[in-house]
């Protein structure tokens, strides 16, 4: 499976990506996020899906692109071509995928800033083509393993956050999933492109090059835990509770006179 996350804030744009492969017992390592440069322009892509898929597109997008001209000026322009692309790959192929059970499932993440952008920008395409766009209502996209990164990202990431708190989340909406997965896992690819910077910014990481950073939030999340206020759970954990439901029938949940009412519904 995949984890991939694209994240567009105020101060610029994050994407990370995972890169293991597994098919049946056999695993690998690809690459998912990957620099697609146009006239010298950063431009990223990140997919989740088959594989087949994806290089088909980029093949035929990369031949379409150095055909055209005028180039694209913005990156919709850019992702209007990927979708086009994409279209014809499942004209092509979707047919025969779908005789040997295999579904057109591939899904992307694009972003970047081409010459008329005013700053960097971040879209979602889906199987069919057609995509949206990030924004500051909905500033982040997730792709592949989407359940278990989602809810720090839902409760803490907004559009004013600073970058480096985007990357951040980006970190530990992944270490959320591999944590609960194992079709996810490091190495990472990390870019970034401030709003200020006409460079993108590629990396990857290995496990223990971030383990510092997940082993301070691991250590934090449990101190956290062990100082929560828990006053509100005091009746239910103290040891004279169970004396007092004793002594007085009436504070027990289930009692005779429930049982006797539920017997005589039946």
């Amino acid at each position: 499976m995949t984890f991939c996350i694209g994240i567009k804030v105020r101060d610029g744009i994050v994407a990370l990506a995972d890169t293991r492969i597994v098919r049946g017992s056999e695993r690998t390592m690809k690459g998912k996020l990957a620099p697609f440069p146009h006239d010298q322009l950063p431009v990223f892509t990140m997919t989740s899906g088959l594989r087949s898929v994806r290089d088909k597109t980029l093949v035929y997008l990369e031949e379409v692109l150095r055909e055209q001209s005028p180039h694209c000026e913005r990156l919709y322009q850019f992702v209007n071509l990927f979708g086009q692309q994409l279209r014809r790959v499942k004209e092509e192929d979707g047919a025969s995928l779908a005789a040997t059970s295999h579904a057109f499932n591939l899904h992307a993440i694009i972003g970047g800033k081409l010459s008329a952008n005013e700053a960097p920008e971040i879209f979602y395409v889906f199987p069919e083509g057609n995509w949206v766009e990030a924004s500051p209502d909905s500033p982040y996209f997730m792709i592949g393993r989407t359940y278990y990164g989602k809810p720090i990202v839902d409760r803490l990431l907004h559009y004013d956050t600073p970058l480096h708190e985007a990357i951040a989340l980006a970190l530990l909406a992944f270490d959320a999933t591999r944590t609960s997965v194992t079709d996810v896992d490091f190495p990472i690819d990390l870019a970034v492109m401030s709003a200020c910077d006409p460079e993108m910014r590629f990396a990857r990481y290995q496990a223990h090059e971030l383990d510092v950073a997940i082993t301070f939030w691991t250590q934090t999340l449990r101190e956290s835990l062990r100082t929560m206020p828990m006053q509100w759970a005091t009746s239910l954990t103290s040891p004279s509770m169970s004396n007092d439901a004793q002594s007085n029938p009436s504070t027990n949940f289930y009692h005779e006179s429930d049982h006797d009412q539920a017997t005589n519904r039946h």
